[in-house]
């Protein structure tokens, strides 16, 4: 396993629609388990194969990462020519991503989706997810699309604009505030 570099905005990669995983051999578990070492060394709960250089469609996400047990915390999801196959209401959120290093941007999202896809051995799952699991999901299904969130993002600011926002809002409100997107964008957009 290893640190795989990371494509950055600009990158023509990043632009274009992946091709399906034909076979499931190990050159792709390798670059599977590298994406985990790579997205965990950088922070992140995703990321998607275009991100390292590689256009085929599929993408790992841990997106528990608020959860109480390890187990959950800890679990990943493997996603092998994923198909979203249902979508529901709407949510606001802020996002980051690894491939657009020191911004944020605020997007529009599914509330609630149903995704298919393999996994490392081939087998078919569906699974649905709400919220902020949600979100990760469909923001790296989006990569597999040629998107990246500041293609649909209806506002960007730096993470220090951003660190500063919620130092603000934590000021008036406390330490422990936690805050909806529409709260922490109130005034900049």
């Amino acid at each position: 396993m290893a640190l795989r570099n990371i494509t950055v905005k600009g990158d023509e990669i990043l632009a274009k629609k992946c091709k399906p995983v034909r076979e499931i051999t190990p050159r792709i578990k390798e670059a599977c388990a590298d994406m985990i070492d790579t997205m965990k060394a950088a922070d992140g709960v995703g990321i998607a194969a275009p991100q390292i250089g590689i256009m085929k469609r599929f993408f790992i996400a841990m997106p528990h990462v608020e959860a109480e047990d390890e187990e959950t915390r800890n679990k990943i999801y493997y996603m092998i020519n994923p198909e979203i196959t249902y979508k529901e209401g709407t949510q606001k959120s802020t996002e980051g991503c690894l491939s657009v290093p020191g911004m944020m941007g605020l997007v529009d999202r599914p509330q609630k989706i149903r995704i298919k896809a393999q996994d490392l051995d081939g087998k078919e799952h569906e699974y649905e997810f709400e919220d902020f699991e949600a979100t990760v999901f469909c923001h790296e299904y989006d990569h597999l699309e040629g998107i990246i969130y500041p293609d649909v993002a209806k506002g960007l600011m730096t993470v220090d604009e951003y660190n500063v926002r919620m130092e603000e809002l934590r000021n008036h409100f406390g330490e422990d505030a936690e805050f909806t997107a529409d709260e922490i964008w109130a005034g900049i957009l």
